[in-house]
């Protein structure tokens, strides 16, 4: 946590990268297992450095998997999974997810059109939602900021949630972020990348450096 604000770094795909951001104080190492992910890890590979990781919560990003694909992730080393969804499945499909990890353990990352709100029936079935930017041809991942009055509106309205900040975010606009959202939570990926899956160091390290400017102002 730095200066009171989580920070999640997605899209990992090397062991350095990883260290790196251990040593930037991230909280959470996520990595994609959506196949058309240009940050796509595969869970073979994932496996094969599970071991080596630091030790930060890891968080296993997919997008719709059937029970049976998350049984078999769950199952690999994970703390917490991220599931990216469209906006209209039903309750009963996202409660799936729920019975196979448990709701404290899922995060829930649903595909919101502009004038959509979280739907008042998933809010039982998991402590975590994280907004993305929406995108009609993906899940994430464009690069581009979304509605941060929309997501304090609803960290607002459900206060006995965690909401996670996503889409977009770098070192420019980070302050900004924070000011007009009330995150307590991010998410960082491309923002931080020299290419898909690639860290750039000096451009994570002046993400944290802003960050950690900006939650201190946020304080005084």
């Amino acid at each position: 946590m730095i200066d009171g604000i989580r920070v999640k770094v997605c899209g990992l795909t090397s062991l350095v990268d990883a260290e790196f951001a251990d040593r930037c104080g991230v909280d959470y190492l996520g990595f994609i297992l959506h196949s058309k992910s240009p940050r796509y890890i595969p869970l073979v590979q994932f496996q094969a450095m599970a071991e080596r990781l630091p030790g930060r919560k890891k968080v296993a990003v997919m997008v719709e998997p059937g029970a049976d694909q998350l049984a078999l992730v769950a199952h690999a080393g994970f703390d917490f999974f991220q599931i990216h969804f469209r906006h209209d499945r039903t309750a009963a499909a996202i409660a799936e997810w729920a019975d196979v990890v448990g709701p404290e353990r899922l995060w829930l990352a649903p595909k919101l059109p502009p004038g959509v709100d979280v739907a008042a029936d998933w809010l039982p079935l998991a402590k975590v939602f994280l907004l993305d930017t929406f995108q009609v041809d993906g899940f994430g991942g464009s690069g581009r900021t979304g509605d941060w009055g929309k997501f304090a509106r609803h960290q607002q309205a459900h206060p006995d949630k965690t909401w996670i900040l996503s889409g977009g975010l770098n070192a420019d606009n980070i302050g900004t972020a924070l000011r007009e959202s009330s995150a307590r939570f991010v998410d960082v990926n491309s923002g931080v990348e020299s290419a898909p899956g690639m860290k750039d160091h000096a451009r994570f390290k002046s993400f944290i450096v802003r960050l950690h400017e900006a939650a201190q102002g946020l304080r005084t």
